[in-house]
């Protein structure tokens, strides 16, 4: 039986997409796929249909890398209600419990501030991992309530940009698995009166920053004036996801034994760990292996020969 070809354009890159709040992850997904008629694509995490902000999409080929941007840091800007604790941890929840806040802006910048570092956070009920193959926030909306381990996350700066009364606003820069939501509560739990996010937008993710998203309003206007190769051009290339790791530049003979799944050596390369993997002549992005014991580098992640772009 002949095999299907998938509908849509192949392309591949990575687009920054500047998701509006009110809309899942998936379904900003669903849209931007669309948008560019492309065949294949995914994002990169979610994102709360409240929260706006950056959500990587990769497209084609980029989407073999898609797992190191899920696994990379993150940035947000906050703004949190102390005072109010909501079913989800966010305002998009039913109110359970309201609490005069009698903590002072010191009080309250103390109580944030502790959570610097690394820490353990149970993540909420309204979460997207999976209980049993069952996501969370499904057996939330069912009553159901289950046992979740503590999940150890790293809180590497907070900058606290506004108290006034019973709202705090403040950028955070974390570790990937770190929810904002269950910082906020346990900073309320810590003050005595609770608290929730009102408005949440991630600023970056991995090597990106904020100054390069778009929103689909504005790739819809790009679009209408210069067609599918005004809005090619947006996309990022495949290498630019793993852009703050170990380079290691490959002969032309080991780059084409790397292509064919085996391990090669290389003469410039870390004692261990991965790296982006680059054939040095052409200066062309190969994808990313994985230093072995004995010095080789064993290919892990590869560009189709098909879609190599720099």
């Amino acid at each position: 039986m002949a095999k299907r070809r998938p509908r849509g354009r192949d392309l591949s890159g990575i687009l920054l997409l500047d998701k509006v709040g009110g809309v899942s992850s998936n379904g900003a997904l669903q849209m931007a796929k669309k948008m560019f008629a492309a065949a294949k694509a995914g994002h990169t995490g979610s994102l709360d249909p409240l929260a706006t902000g950056m959500l990587p999409i990769c497209f084609g080929e980029a989407t073999k890398f898609s797992q190191f941007l899920l696994e990379s840091d993150k940035s947000y800007r906050v703004t949190a209600k102390l005072g109010v604790t909501t079913e989800t941890g966010d305002a998009d929840g039913d109110v359970v419990k309201t609490t005069e806040v009698t903590a002072s802006a010191a009080d309250i910048e103390a109580a944030l501030m502790s959570f610097m570092g690394d820490i353990q956070q149970i993540p909420s009920m309204y979460s997207a991992i999976k209980h049993e193959g069952v996501p969370l926030y499904k057996l939330a909306r069912e009553g159901k309530t289950v046992e979740r381990k503590p999940r150890a996350v790293t809180i590497y700066d907070i900058r606290i940009l506004r108290i006034e009364g019973d709202e705090l606003e403040f950028e955070v820069d974390c570790s990937k698995g770190t929810y904002v939501r269950s910082l906020v509560e346990d900073t309320g739990e810590k003050l005595g009166c609770g608290g929730h996010v009102t408005v949440l937008r991630r600023l970056s993710a991995g090597p990106y920053p904020a100054e390069r998203m778009l929103t689909l309003e504005q790739l819809g206007e790009i679009k209408e004036k210069g067609g599918f190769e005004a809005i090619d051009e947006l996309l990022l290339p495949l290498s630019t996801s793993v852009a703050d790791w170990p380079r290691v530049e490959l002969g032309d003979n080991a780059a084409y034994y790397i292509q064919q799944g085996q391990p090669v050596m290389a003469s410039d390369r870390p004692a261990d760990g991965w790296v982006s993997v680059y054939q040095a002549s052409t200066d062309t992005f190969l994808g990313v292996g994985e230093v072995l014991e004995d010095g080789r580098i064993a290919p892990r992640r590869l560009v189709s020969s098909q879609a190599i772009c720099g």
